[in-house]
């Protein structure tokens, strides 16, 4: 009576009834156990109840955080009978206790995605009926992922909370790092890693095998047939708080080779590539990108492009209009003079016509289906994939949108 009112108030109200979680029937294989308790049971039932030899025998697992994964092992004699996999809450149902072995375990293993392992064993001869596992979060959470790819060279940076214990293994077609007791940050999704790619780095995925976080790199086309040297480095993110830890992949033909291509380019660069419309391109993607990432990947940081930027940064100003480096705030700095360069430098992204130089540079070294990549590693490698596409789209069509005015405009000597 009391039931039929509960589920008609629930039906007035709207109100949908308490979920119920998953049944799992955990028996092993093979016959009941028997032996002379199977004798006294009936007479030991006046004291413990007959419910408790020949009643139904279940366990209640929960799980916290809830909806984990819950791996459930029928154990005797320390051989696993049966095995089954379930998601909390769940309700196991075992054996009668008349019917198993007094030395039967039923092992609960919980598993969630940023969490601590949890595992208990309870006894199938207990009157333990429910199991709460309380899981605590992983140490380490993996914040970002930061990939820059230039001059036959490329670097995945791999931004903790705390600092990283990792492990390298090489595989055909690329290699996997495997993150000791980390967990995925919830912005760092499988959107914002598919973007991450370039010449040398084709593709990266990440999978929670337990409590390491498993990241597998694909090889790019660059690397198709070859093998490059891999290099780690460590350092710290001292303005976020975060732990820094590089992996340099080094191809072939990235030594004096690169440098003496990189120099050519920047030979190439005219007045025309960071003034008229190429400064509007600038401008707007300027606008686009966040002012604190940007400077961060234009910042000297012990990285393997910071000899390239600093070379773009002094053709910059021979190129520019008076042959100095103007500001954004209308300062302006002469390359040849070296704290001038150093002080551009640390101020790159307010450089007029410095990212639109980038982006010449980066169209005279790279194929055309790789350059959109490597400017993204230049320029925001924290940045996802469909973002810097859309900053860039803005600002390729703010150029294209310059040109006819700009073609029609009387011209002005020098």
């Amino acid at each position: 009576m009391r039931r039929a009112l509960l589920g008609g108030l629930i039906l007035v109200l709207g109100m949908a009834p308490p979920a119920r979680g998953e049944r799992v029937h955990l028996l092993p294989d093979g016959p009941d156990h028997w032996s002379g308790r199977n004798i006294f049971a009936p007479f030991t039932s006046i004291f413990v109840g007959p419910g408790y030899w020949y009643g139904e025998r279940t366990i209640d697992v929960k799980t916290t955080p809830p909806e984990a994964i819950v791996d459930l092992f029928y154990v005797r004699a320390g051989f696993q009978k049966r095995f089954e996999q379930a998601e909390a809450p769940v309700t196991v149902v075992l054996p009668k206790r008349i019917d198993a072995n007094p030395k039967d375990v039923v092992i609960v293993r919980a598993f969630a995605e940023g969490y601590r392992i949890r595992e208990k064993t309870v006894k199938v001869s207990s009157r333990t009926d429910e199991v709460l596992l309380e899981m605590e979060p992983l140490p380490n959470v993996l914040r970002a992922v930061a990939h820059t790819s230039f001059a036959g060279r490329a670097s995945l940076a791999f931004l903790t909370k705390e600092a990283l214990a990792l492990r390298v293994q090489e595989q055909n077609g690329g290699f996997s790092v495997a993150l000791h007791e980390t967990a995925r940050a919830e912005e760092l999704g499988d959107d914002a890693l598919r973007g991450i790619g370039g010449p040398l780095i084709g593709g990266l995925q990440a999978h929670q095998l337990g409590e390491d976080l498993l990241v597998q790199i694909e090889y790019g086309p660059a690397l198709a047939g070859g093998k490059p040297e891999l290099r780690s480095r460590q350092g710290r993110d001292a303005v976020r708080d975060l732990h820094v830890y590089s992996l340099d992949v080094i191809g072939p033909g990235s030594g004096a080779e690169a440098v003496t291509r990189v120099k050519a380019a920047l030979e190439r660069i005219r007045t025309a590539d960071v003034t008229g419309c190429a400064a509007v391109f600038d401008e707007t993607l300027r606008q686009g990108l966040d002012p604190a990432a940007l400077s961060r990947a234009l910042a000297p940081a012990g990285s393997f492009t910071d000899p390239y930027l600093r070379a773009a940064m002094r053709r910059l100003g021979e190129v520019s209009p008076g042959g100095a480096i103007e500001l954004l705030d209308g300062s302006r700095f002469h390359p040849e003079v070296p704290i001038h360069l150093a002080a551009a430098q640390n101020q790159a992204p307010s450089a007029k016509g410095y990212l639109a130089l980038l982006r010449a540079v980066v169209a005279l070294l790279e194929p055309a289906d790789q350059r959109r990549a490597v400017l993204r590693g230049l320029l925001a490698p924290e940045l996802p994939g469909e973002e810097f596409a859309r900053a860039m789209e803005r600002a390729d069509a703010a150029e294209q949108a310059c040109r006819p005015s700009y073609a029609s405009a009387p011209s002005q000597a020098p």
